[in-house]
C-alpha cells in the first residue's frame, strides 16, 4: 500500500519523506479519523511532535485528509474522498458519525448533506455535521 501513498505525495507535489511515507500509508488503511496523540503513539519514532505536525498540516493543505473536531474539542484526521477534494478546493463538507461507545469517528459520505436555507446577508464557509450514536461494530 506504500505505492498509493508515493503516488498521492508526488501528486500533491510534496516531499516524499519516509515519514510521510509511513504517516499516509497508515492513515489511508484507517477506516476512521485519528487524532494527533494518538498519532504520536502509533509512530514513536518521530521524536518531535511538530514534524508530525506540519506532515498532517501539508496533508490538509493539498486535500489528502481532512480535520474533523470530535466532542473534547481534539482535532482528527481522516483521508479525503479524492473525488471531492485537492490542493485547490477542499469539500470536506459531509456528515461524521462519532460512536458513544468505541469513540470512533468515521466518514459517512454517501449521505447527502441538507441545503441550509441561511438569510442572504450570511455566507457559509464551513459545515460541521456529527451524528452520535453506535457504531456497527459496537452494535454487533
Amino acid at each position: 500500500m506504500k505505492e498509493i501513498a508515493i503516488k498521492k505525495l508526488t501528486a500533491s507535489g510534496l516531499k516524499k519523506t519516509e515519514i510521510r511515507i509511513q504517516l499516509l500509508d497508515y492513515l489511508l488503511n484507517l477506516n476512521a479519523a485519528v487524532s494527533q496523540p494518538e498519532l504520536e503513539k502509533k509512530f514513536n519514532s518521530i521524536s518531535d511532535r511538530v514534524t508530525l505536525y506540519r506532515a498532517l498540516s501539508a496533508f490538509e493543505e493539498k486535500g489528502i485528509v481532512h480535520k474533523i473536531m470530535d466532542n473534547h474539542g481534539t482535532a482528527r484526521f481522516a483521508i479525503c474522498n479524492e473525488t471531492m477534494c485537492d490542493d485547490h478546493n477542499h469539500n470536506d463538507e459531509h456528515i461524521h458519525f462519532h460512536c458513544s461507545s468505541c469513540d470512533e469517528i468515521t466518514c459517512l459520505d454517501e449521505l447527502i448533506v441538507p441545503d441550509f436555507k441561511i438569510p442572504k446577508t450570511y455566507s457559509i464557509q464551513k459545515i460541521n455535521l456529527n451524528i452520535e450514536g453506535i457504531c456497527d461494530n459496537c452494535n454487533a
